[in-house]
């Protein structure tokens, strides 16, 4: 068991940013990775030219890395925004103009989950309002995802890092993902557990496991505090996801930490376990 037993993948919208996304899989790959995943790398628009899919395409073939997790257009990510599910307005249309052609470009390269996050409360407008809005886009979104034969993830974030965003909890995640299970019927939305964000919450990660493996649909992790790599923090990563692999967890663990120098920072995972079984 332990970190050799896992199927880990790198999230390129973290590490290796001193390099141009096009090179990251590449990077990737060169420290022995062969999956990898991505936050909307258009921040400015949801709609990139054909070209550009197609580029990030063939960088990701090119290198040999299989993309196993993308999120939805989110607005100003990395910046202030945290989604745009349930932002009324133009973020909304954003999100919709988006999820056809998110779907379609997982479809070509093959990914399985698409991470659509809730978005930040808007002063003025009533959370209710927003939270009916966010079902109706969730929906929408699920629906797409099922096309391409994709799970749709929701995400809760921590409240000192993110205070506007509503699903700091993970039963708040859960609620949501039963709501868009139940309005849809496809079953296709799970919870994206991520250990650093949970554990920011003062959350105990072994009930949160216990309680929700079969319903969640990927992992992230970091370590707390710091968001650095495993080991850096006061986590207990490695029997965590041993726990998760023993209450039937058998997707990716996606690694969302930050380093300054990302190829340095995997000396924690033995060379021959980096490649996704």
């Amino acid at each position: 068991m332990g970190y050799t037993d896992q199927r880990f993948d790198v999230n390129l919208s973290i590490l290796f940013t001193e390099l141009p996304l096009l090179e990251r899989p590449a990077a990737a790959a060169a420290a022995g990775f062969t999956a990898v995943e991505l936050w909307w790398p258009w921040i400015e628009t949801p709609t990139p030219a054909q070209e550009e899919l197609d580029v990030l395409k063939k960088a990701l073939e090119d290198a040999g890395t299989q993309l196993v997790g993308l999120n939805f257009y989110a607005g100003q990510l990395p910046g202030p925004d945290r989604g745009a599910v349930s932002v009324p307005g133009a973020e909304s249309e954003r999100f919709n103009a988006n999820i056809n052609v998110a779907a379609d470009f997982a479809a070509s390269v093959g990914c399985k989950a698409l991470n659509a996050l809730y978005g930040n409360r808007v002063e003025g407008v009533e959370p209710a309002v927003q939270d009916e809005l966010a079902l109706k886009n969730l929906v929408t979104a699920a629906r797409a995802a099922d096309r391409v034969g994709a799970i749709l993830l929701i995400e809760t974030l921590n409240k000192p890092e993110s205070p506007l965003y509503p699903l700091v909890s993970a039963p708040a995640g859960i609620e949501v993902v039963d709501k868009v299970n139940e309005a849809t019927g496809l079953g296709n939305a799970k919870f994206l557990l991520d250990l650093y964000h949970l554990a920011m919450n003062d959350e105990d990660l072994s009930e949160v496991i216990e309680k929700y493996a079969a319903k969640t649909g990927h992992v992230q992790i970091a370590d707390k505090p710091g968001r650095g790599a495993p080991g850096t923090g006061e986590l207990p990563l490695e029997e965590l996801l041993d726990q998760l692999k023993k209450a039937g967890y058998e997707g990716y663990v996606g690694l969302e930490y930050k380093a300054a120098d990302a190829a340095a920072s995997f000396a924690w995972l033995p060379a021959e376990a980096r490649a996704a079984k």
